[in-house]
């Protein structure tokens, strides 16, 4: 899964850029496409934008990858109303981050989810990303909730806490897809099935590659794309929080302007140059190769 980018120009979402992004991601095998999650900055984006994103990114792939909605918000009536509205749309699944910000209790954390598994029937897979939101879905609630609702299928976790995950996946039969690049193998090789991925809305096809050498058990050939991904992921996130770099690598590529809503703001230049020379010492800058 890939965790879409939305560009921007001229302070208006480029439309014609998401067809773009949505083209590459499809001949790269991208299996889902995430819109309006983190990377795609969704905080700045109004209801009409998120709407007419979803919109756009599904009629774009046109069946040729599945689309799942990023509908979460620290407002449950909001999470509830932005869900549906993405099921009458067409999307596939929803994804539903933990509320940020509240810092609920784990029985409001259950509380949240359950109202709006209750009131739509579409898959939906948990966000579960303490650094973001400052709250942790606990694995009692993860389970519960999964053996609660039959259509709350799986989770992403960004915990970097493969104990904690081998401990979930013990519990329940709700899949979990790694939500950091760099432990995507890691967390596979413990039964993740697969990865929501930043880095691969710059190389879909390698990350791709990863999955499907880890999925085969094909552990030396995964184990020699997790490296290359590791240092890729590793080098670009150092010049700032996402989405930041992979918005900015795809700007030097050409693919979208260098352009961010407040309170995210362009890198310097020194910053640039050196994202710049990370992709073509992975020789990104170049038709991607796996």
């Amino acid at each position: 899964m890939t965790a879409l980018v939305t560009p921007f120009r001229n302070g208006e979402v480029d439309w014609s850029a998401v067809n773009t992004l949505v083209d590459r991601q499809v001949e790269g095998g991208t299996d889902w496409l995430v819109p309006c999650g983190t990377t795609g900055e969704s905080p700045t984006l109004t209801g009409e934008e998120s709407a007419k994103m979803l919109e756009v990114v599904l009629a774009r792939a046109d069946g040729r990858c599945r689309v799942m909605a990023g509908t979460g918000s620290n407002n449950t009536a909001e999470a509830v109303r932005k869900t549906r509205r993405a099921r009458e749309a067409g999307a596939h699944a929803a994804m539903l981050v933990a509320p940020y910000y509240n810092r609920p209790t784990p029985e409001g954390l259950y509380r949240h989810f359950a109202a709006v598994a209750e009131a739509v029937d579409i898959p939906i897979m948990l966000y579960n990303v303490p650094v973001r939101t400052g709250v942790t879905i606990d694995n009692d609630v993860i389970a519960r909730l999964r053996n609660g609702f039959s259509h709350i299928v799986a989770v992403k976790d960004a915990t970097g806490d493969l104990d904690g995950v081998t401990d979930l996946m013990n519990r329940c039969d709700i899949a979990v897809l790694c939500g950091d690049d760099a432990l995507a193998w890691p967390m596979m090789a413990v039964g993740a099935v697969g990865v929501v991925s930043v880095i691969s809305n710059v190389c879909p096809a390698l990350v791709k590659s990863l999955v499907s050498a880890a999925s085969a058990g094909q552990g030396v050939e995964a184990l020699r794309i997790h490296r290359k991904l590791f240092d890729l992921a590793a080098n670009l996130g150092r010049f700032g929080p996402n989405p930041l770099p992979i918005k900015t690598a795809l700007a030097v590529l050409g693919i979208i302007a260098d352009e961010f809503r407040l309170p995210l703001c362009p890198l310097g230049a020194d910053a640039r140059a050196g994202i710049e020379n990370v992709l073509r010492r992975h020789e990104i800058m170049e038709p991607e190769v796996s």
